[in-house]
This record gives C-alpha cells, sequence and structure tokens, in this order.
C-alpha cells in the first residue's frame, strides 16, 4: 500500500463501485480532486448519462460531474490495477457484486466501504462480507461514515465523516484522498464501531419517522433517539467497539441526521408506514435503497443471539415485518418494567 504522501493525482488509481447517488457523489469528489476515477454502475442508463452528459440523472439529477470521471458496466475492467476500490452499492448486493472480482485484485489495492448494512444472513458488517468475498485481510480495509447526504455533499456544503481502519497508514491514506475544504475526514481505529453506528441508525431512523408521522411532537423524538443510541452501543460494547466512538460522527452524527433529516430514505419509510401504507408498496415507490428495512431483520436476530436489550429496534422490526400497529408498538414500549436509566457497565 501507498503512503499518502504518495498520492499523486497522475498516477494513484481509483475505482467507485456503484452508481448510485453515493457513489456518484464520491466519485466526482475525488475527480474533481484530479485524481482519474472508473465508475462501475449497475444500470446501463446510468453509464450513458455520465458518460455522454456529465449527469446522472437517475440518482443525481441536476448536478454536473467532472470530465475525469468516467463510468462503464464491465465490473472487472474498472476494478483492474487501482490502489483503491470504493465500494458503495446497497448490503445485500454487496456479496454477489464482489465476488465478481475474487482472485482478481491487485496485492496493492485497498478497499474502502461505504456501504452501511448488517448482512441478514450471516450478521456480518460490510467489512465481514468483503473480507470473505475477496479473500483479503483487515489492514486493507477502511470504512467511511458519518453524517453526509449525498445531494448536500454534492453541493459542497460542509460536511464531515470519519474514516476507520486497524491499519493507521491506510486511515490516513484515505483521509488524504478524500478530504477538501468542504469535505472533512477525521480518522480513527474501530472499524466495527464505525460500521455499526453506520448500520443501525437507518433502523433508528425508520421508528423516528414513524413517531413523526403520528404526530407525536419533538419530546418523544429526541427521547427515541437519545434511547436509540443507547441500544446501538449495547451492541457495539458487545462486539468489542469503543464506546466513545458512538458519541462522534459515526455515532451520534450520523443517527441524529438520519432520524431528522428530510432527505433521509430511512426516516421517509417510517413516516409512510405512520400513515398506513403497506411496506410492499412503500418500497415499490422508492428507486434508491432504505438500507433499515432489511437492517431491521439483521438486528433483531443478532441481538437475541447476543443477548442484548435492543427494544426500540425489536419494535420497529415487529412493526416491518410482523405488521404490529405503530400505537400498539409506542405503547408497549413506554410500559416496560420502570428501571434507571444508565446500563450499569
Amino acid at each position: 500500500m501507498r503512503n499518502h504522501r504518495d498520492l499523486d493525482p497522475a498516477t494513484f488509481r481509483i475505482a467507485v463501485i456503484g452508481g448510485g447517488s453515493w457513489g456518484t457523489v464520491l466519485a466526482d469528489l475525488l475527480a474533481d480532486k484530479g485524481f482519474g476515477v472508473d465508475l462501475w454502475a449497475f444500470e446501463r442508463e446510468v453509464v450513458e448519462q455520465i458518460n455522454s452528459r456529465r449527469e446522472n440523472r437517475l440518482f443525481l439529477p441536476g448536478i454536473p460531474l467532472s470530465s475525469r470521471l468516467t463510468a462503464s458496466s464491465n465490473l472487472a475492467e474498472v476494478a483492474s490495477g487501482k490502489d483503491l476500490l470504493v465500494v458503495v452499492v446497497p448490503s445485500h448486493v454487496i456479496r454477489e457484486t464482489m465476488a465478481v472480482l475474487a482472485g482478481c485484485l491487485d496485492a496493492r489495492t485497498s478497499i474502502v466501504s461505504a456501504s452501511k448494512g448488517i448482512e441478514n444472513q450471516t450478521h456480518l458488517t460490510m467489512t465481514g462480507v468483503l473480507k470473505e468475498t475477496l479473500k483479503i485481510t483487515d489492514d486493507r480495509l477502511a470504512v467511511l461514515s458519518g453524517p453526509s447526504f449525498a445531494t448536500e455533499v454534492a453541493k459542497k456544503y460542509p460536511t464531515v465523516v470519519t474514516v476507520a481502519s486497524c491499519h493507521p497508514a491506510l486511515a490516513q491514506l484515505v483521509q488524504q484522498a478524500f478530504a477538501t475544504p468542504y469535505f472533512r475526514v477525521y480518522t480513527c481505529n474501530d472499524t466495527i464501531g464505525v460500521e455499526l453506528g453506520g448500520s443501525v441508525k437507518n433502523v433508528i431512523a425508520i421508528a423516528a419517522g414513524i413517531v413523526d408521522g403520528l404526530g407525536l411532537g419533538l419530546n418523544t423524538r429526541a427521547a427515541l433517539i437519545t434511547r436509540g443510541m443507547t441500544e446501538i452501543r449495547r451492541l457495539g460494547k458487545r462486539m468489542g467497539a469503543n464506546p466513545r466512538t458512538f458519541t462522534g460522527l459515526a455515532g451520534f452524527g450520523d443517527l441524529i441526521l438520519t432520524c431528522t433529516g428530510d432527505l433521509s430514505r430511512n426516516h421517509t419509510v417510517g413516516q409512510k408506514l405512520a400513515s398506513g401504507q403497506r411496506l410492499s408498496d412503500i418500497l415499490a415507490q422508492m428507486r434508491m435503497v432504505a438500507e433499515g428495512v432489511r437492517t431491521a431483520k439483521s438486528v433483531y436476530n443478532l441481538s437475541r443471539k447476543l443477548g442484548v436489550d435492543m427494544p426500540i429496534c425489536h419494535q420497529t422490526y415487529r412493526i416491518l415485518y410482523e405488521n404490529m400497529a405503530p400505537r400498539e408498538a409506542l405503547f408497549q414500549l413506554m410500559t416496560r418494567d420502570l428501571k434507571q436509566e444508565l446500563d450499569e457497565d
């Protein structure tokens, strides 16, 4: 792996895997810094739009894209010979997508996961899936996360995120690659904490959307966010994360944004559930993925397996998958046995 001092745009090669809004924004950010960036997109119309019109009209309409950004639907070609591979595909297809590259990547290629989720069948985070499919070690993996709506980054609104890796040199390299005057990047070494914060917050955001959709006010939303973070921290501690991570950008930062922002797809799902719409109908109307829907199932099963108390996540799962009425779920949460606020450990 190269040192961050070797980040010469003329020679440092980057690929972004995933042509949704977030993948396109990250690819354009890097291209705008002078890197030659190849972007893989599943949708052929996205490839055509980027290459011929310098715009991703399907997922990021109205945002002009750098001329240094090239799109392709050939995954192996895009990934070949790269120094850095940024993975930004939905969590439920990351395994099958990356399996195409098993045994094909250069030994020098480092991987950045910007996908958020926990796999349903294995309960692995995205770096766990990447390690299994690509047969790579932790020191080649990093995670990029934090409060960052794609459209606001595209408009160059000041945004602050974090990159985590157990290999400090890789974290610093990714930090230098992505940092701009409007996109500030911190580093940390708690990969699992950053991944859990970025994944479980989507489940809490669905619950927050339900609360807002029911018109229950700001007190309720504030309580939900606070107790939701308690649940994230509990799971993180059980899985070896640093509790301090959840006070930072990948924890409270991302949770607050996703639970309160109008651009949050997961919050939107919750609002529509509160209005009485069926989940299947809600998802059918959405072009982009609301990761919290699938993650709710993973968190429900994983927390039960590990014996972690996560009542908000469990009730959200029951609303999504067992047709529990939102007001009944709320009543059950509010009438549980009374207890002290802070966990003893």
